[in-house]
């Protein structure tokens, strides 16, 4: 009664363990992992920075407008002079008074005025020709934005390929677990079996030893794979922001069941242009372009249209205000010597770009093709696997027959029983390989 008190308990602590853990399907685990991956969130920020960049490039468009103000005051007069009462007195009136007063008056008197005030002013500056600096820095910025997108995706590509790597990583270590308990009940069958034909007397102690031998040997490598697991699931929950709680995998398709052949092949030349590598070698060639017209822009004249409005007070009623309106023209002379390396400098980045274009195009499809190989290499040995454990089966149904009839020995069962094992093993790791390589080419393709 207590033995059975025990074994209810542990089946409901079991059952509390499972409820407890979080079941998540392939493409719930790759969401998740996108969202929580650094790289991702770096890579919102970095679009979300060339936006603010394309718009702090629009305004250029605007006109400037600035406001000075300024205000003084001063230990002494700013103008000075001095004044000769004997040149500002008309000699009719120097005559006529006495010689006495007119010795009083000094020949010369100091004066000074504008000791402090006040000066304010605004300018708008609308720019009409900058040697296209201004279109062609809006267009850049737009390119900067689409090269940030680009590369958010190609390290989302990243983040799925590796979160599908983990999920398979889980489900081949499920189905090896599988495995062991298929080969733990047929070999428990075999130790009862054994074990009566030694106690009948017409069996083999050692045939018993040999079988409890690879029990032992099946429970060591349960013990291996139930860590292995663990520390699976472990690592994808982390990858997922999901770490230190328990989570597991749907698997959504049948592992035993033979997939059909992938018929997913593209034309590789037509593919190319839809991948987001392709698109970025595009927007590096158009980078470098626009980067080579706006230097050719430095150098070209500008032309720009304005307007200013000023209003002084230097005290004393001398307040005043005035309106102008102008125009001016800027045409760099001398920085045409520098200037004309600076562009050849562009003009060279250019051409390194579209040679990368071509170039790296052509390695583009190199990969398709690695990759389509890969998926057509992976189905084949997977097909090999799935032979080879039907195959396994008819050897170990063989022997177990033989052995009964005493024509083979405990350890040719055995050993049949041990590559029936590694046939199943090298079928469920076949199956997760094709898998993680129909990815990387549907990736690949662009897809």
């Amino acid at each position: 009664m207590k033995k059975q008190v025990i074994i209810l308990s542990m089946v409901f602590i079991s059952s509390l363990s499972l409820y407890a853990q979080t079941e998540l399907s392939l493409s719930e685990i790759k969401q998740k992992a996108v969202e929580h991956n650094i790289q991702i969130r770096s890579a919102n920020r970095s679009i979300t920075q060339a936006q603010e960049q394309r718009k702090e490039a629009f305004t250029n468009y605007f006109p400037q407008v600035q406001a000075t103000g300024l205000g003084f005051k001063s230990s002494t007069s700013i103008i000075k002079t001095e004044l000769r009462p004997s040149e500002l007195l008309p000699s009719s009136l120097a005559q006529a008074l006495p010689s006495e007063m007119v010795a009083t008056i000094p020949s010369t008197i100091p004066f000074g005025m504008i000791d402090r005030g006040v000066m304010v002013g605004v300018t708008l500056v609308q720019p009409v020709f900058m040697g296209g600096q201004i279109v062609n820095g809006n267009k850049l910025a737009k390119v900067g934005e689409e090269v940030s997108r680009l590369q958010k995706r190609t390290s989302q590509n990243a983040v799925e390929l590796t979160a599908e790597q983990y999920y398979w990583q889980i489900v081949t270590l499920q189905e090896k677990m599988k495995t062991l308990d298929a080969v733990s009940a047929l070999l428990e069958k075999y130790e009862k079996d054994a074990a009566v034909l030694v106690k009948a007397g017409i069996g083999m102690r050692n045939d018993l030893l040999s079988v409890q031998l690879k029990q032992n040997e099946v429970e060591s490598n349960r013990i291996k794979l139930e860590n292995g697991l663990k520390l699976s699931r472990m690592v994808l929950a982390q990858y997922i922001g999901m770490e230190g709680k328990e989570i597991n995998v749907k698997i959504e398709v049948n592992p035993e069941q033979m997939p059909a052949y992938p018929t997913l092949k593209v034309d590789h030349s037509e593919a190319v242009s839809a991948t987001p590598e392709y698109h970025l070698l595009q927007k590096n060639v158009e980078a470098t372009t626009l980067q080579r017209k706006m230097e050719v822009g430095k150098h070209l004249p500008s032309v720009a249209v304005g307007a200013g409005y000023n209003y002084y007070d230097m005290g004393k009623g001398t307040d005043s205000n005035f309106g102008a309106i102008f125009a001016t023209v800027s045409v760099p002379i001398s920085s045409w010597w520098g200037g004309s390396h600076a562009i050849k400098r562009k003009k060279l980045a250019e051409e390194n770009a579209r040679e990368q274009l071509t170039d790296n195009a052509q390695l583009l499809k190199i990969r398709m093709q690695k990759n389509w190989n890969d998926v057509d290499d992976a189905y084949k040995q997977l097909a090999l696997a799935k032979k080879s454990i039907e195959q396994s089966e008819e050897n170990l149904r063989l022997n177990r027959d033989y052995y009964q009839a005493g024509t083979v020995t405990m350890n040719d069962l055995l050993d049949a029983q041990q590559k029936y094992q590694q046939c199943r093993d090298r079928y469920t790791d076949a199956y997760a390989q094709l898998q993680t390589k129909i990815v990387e080419y549907k990736q690949s393709i662009g897809q």
